[in-house]
């Protein structure tokens, strides 16, 4: 997975994919509650292994394609966040 510089959130992404469909509407048809829907597409909540399931169902897409596009947007978040200098363990074989 190649790195994306300021990815989308996965929410913008279902907007694009919805068109003209209601959020009421295809919460419905995904079997999940209104609210739910509504806190991926305004940004306030990511995309479980579950909905990308029920969202690759819906789209004809794949489940890897709802959790790829939320695993690059979650990294680029990380990415930002000042963390410890952390030292690479020795004395280990690497891949």
């Amino acid at each position: 997975m190649s790195k994306m510089h300021n990815p989308p959130h996965p929410g913008e992404v279902i907007r694009e994919y919805l068109g003209n469909v209601t959020v009421t509407d295809a919460a419905q048809q995904l079997g999940v509650n209104r609210v739910t829907l509504t806190r991926i597409v305004s940004g306030h909540s990511g995309i479980s292994p579950d909905m990308a399931y029920r969202l690759a169902s819906a789209f004809g897409t794949s489940p890897e394609l709802w959790a790829g596009i939320q695993m690059q947007y979650d990294l680029h978040r990380a990415s930002k966040e000042k963390r410890p200098l952390i030292q690479p363990f020795t004395g280990i074989a690497t891949a």
